[in-house]
């Protein structure tokens, strides 16, 4: 599928979220979403990603939802993200459908340079005890997109990432929270 791009209509699913709940996408309808795409649920970089989030989800403004969409089976990415206690909705798509309908490609290369981009962060993750508990390349070589969606369920933004350490600011994130 082609990518996303602004002014398209925001994606639409039901999915899965590691509360045990079903997640769907109608529901937060005039709300601003910030909407991620990440890898599989023992992703290092995406480990690091959420955690980063975490740290500053007190500035996020209360009315803005998060939601993090992850390659994964929902008991897998519910004992993944235990570690966590996200403040935000994070769900499993099973069957990888979601990614594919959205544009969300896969590339050795560019995982390779995202690895190579930012062993310090990698560095941090492993020392956090996030290790990828997989080597399937299918899984290794996804690369993250991050959607900005306003109130009337248009995209604002979609991120295609260059590689798998790249993502919008988290300032871009946060000031899009506050309607900025």
């Amino acid at each position: 599928m082609p990518e996303l791009g602004s002014g398209d209509p925001a994606p639409q699913f039901s999915l899965p979220a590691i509360d045990g709940s079903t997640f769907n996408m109608a529901d937060v309808k005039g709300k601003r979403v910030i909407l991620t795409f990440f890898r599989f649920s023992s992703c290092p970089l995406c480990n690091m990603r959420i955690r980063r989030i975490i740290q500053r989800w007190d500035e996020f403004s209360d009315d803005a939802v998060m939601v993090a969409v992850f390659d994964a089976k929902i008991g897998e990415l519910q004992k993944r993200m235990k570690k966590h206690n996200a403040p935000f909705i994070v769900v499993a798509d099973e069957t990888y459908e979601q990614f594919t309908k959205n544009g969300v490609t896969k590339s050795f290369f560019k995982f390779m340079w995202g690895a190579m981009r930012s062993p310090l962060t990698l560095l941090q993750a492993t020392l956090r005890g996030y290790v990828p508990l997989t080597m399937s390349i299918s899984k290794l070589s996804t690369i993250p997109v991050d959607i900005l969606i306003d109130e009337e369920g248009k995209i604002v933004e979609a991120h295609y990432c260059k590689d798998t350490a790249d993502h919008l600011p988290l300032e871009k994130m946060i000031a899009f929270s506050h309607g900025a």
